[in-house]
């Protein structure tokens, strides 16, 4: 435990799960999404969805979307800033089983038409998870650079990636592996000790039996 888990984070309030939180999944789900959004569909779940309304949290997540962190002055006119940037947003339920209570499901669509689901979740303090990109496990913190890469299970594509990141001098803080069915689609989230450069992000895109690769920067805008 460090000072900042007991005095919590510097932020625009009220609450720091339910504020500052929901501003950091906003923001790292704009930056996932890689472009500014264009329109999003925010469906709240649990407490997000009881309380959050008065707690700042719909203007706590539109602020993170348009780039804001959680000391932001503008946090409490997010919606005003949204309607000058011209981004659209509306909110809903979510129907979601056993997720954190804290969660939130984002529908973006970027300006060059992209799109992108996360479902994120505020675990306190001004701490957050990512939890799901368009329905593939991630489970990260967004607290180092981290590599979210879909690709077929078998045999060699780990060591596509771990070869990747060795090559280029680039040590693994964390490696998570998923799968949904032996030889189906499968899932590795690799927390890096710096950022991975663009060109070996492209690289390893074309790759035999790697299907998509999304980055989450510490660093890039996008």
């Amino acid at each position: 435990m460090n000072i900042f888990d007991i005095v919590g984070p510097v932020m625009v309030g009220p609450s720091s799960s339910h504020t500052a939180g929901a501003v950091r999944i906003g923001f790292v789900s704009r930056k996932l999404l890689g472009e500014p959004v264009k329109s999003v569909r925010l469906l709240l779940y649990g407490s997000f969805l009881a309380t959050g309304k008065g707690h700042g949290t719909d203007r706590a997540l539109v602020a993170g979307l348009l780039g804001m962190q959680p000391d932001d002055e503008r946090v409490p006119f997010a919606f005003e800033e949204a309607k000058k940037a011209g981004m659209e947003f509306e909110f809903g339920e979510a129907n979601l089983k056993e997720a954190h209570p804290n969660s939130v499901v984002l529908l973006m669509t970027g300006e060059s038409g992209k799109k992108l689901e996360v479902i994120g979740a505020s675990l306190g303090g001004g701490r957050m998870k990512i939890c799901q990109i368009d329905g593939m496990e991630a489970n990260f913190c967004a607290e180092y650079p981290t590599l979210i890469v879909q690709n077929l299970d078998k045999p060699g594509c780990v060591a596509t990636v771990t070869t990747m990141l060795s090559d280029r001098g680039i040590n693994i803080a964390t490696l998570q592996l998923y799968r949904g069915s032996r030889g189906g689609d499968a899932v590795m989230v690799v927390e890096c000790d710096r950022e991975v450069p663009y060109g070996a992000i492209c690289w390893l895109r074309n790759q035999t039996g790697i299907k998509r690769v999304t980055y989450y920067s510490m660093e890039q805008e996008f």
